[in-house]
């Protein structure tokens, strides 16, 4: 199994981006789809998930700022951020756990907004 991260890249404060991520290989049973970020000097932390019947959950920190969505048939998670702020800063990884508690992991992908 293979993740692939697109997406990041520089914006201003309070812009928008959209990061992808698109699962290949053979993949059953899948329970979630992730991001999580780790910026420079701290954890790695959750930012959102999403489970396989739909439900979503986010961190307190981006609720209602970042969206995430997944299309089954391409096994692609998408997690569109708006209103960014410099405190966002960080490398996204995505994130996919298989019912077996099989996670797998992205090489990550760095996101900048600058104040």
């Amino acid at each position: 199994v293979q993740l692939v991260e697109s997406g990041g890249g520089l914006v201003q404060s309070g812009g928008s981006l959209r990061l992808s991520c698109a699962a290949s290989g053979i993949i059953f049973g899948i329970n979630t789809m992730a991001w999580y970020r780790q910026a420079p000097g701290k954890q790695r932390e959750l930012v959102a998930q999403i489970f396989s019947g739909g439900r979503a959950d986010y961190a307190v920190s981006v609720k209602g700022r970042f969206t995430i969505s997944t299309d089954n048939a391409k096994n692609t998670v998408v997690l569109q951020m708006n209103s960014l702020k410099p405190e966002d800063t960080a490398v996204y990884f995505c994130n996919l756990m298989l019912i077996t508690s099989t996670v797998y992991w992205g090489q990550g992908t760095q996101v900048t907004v600058s104040s």
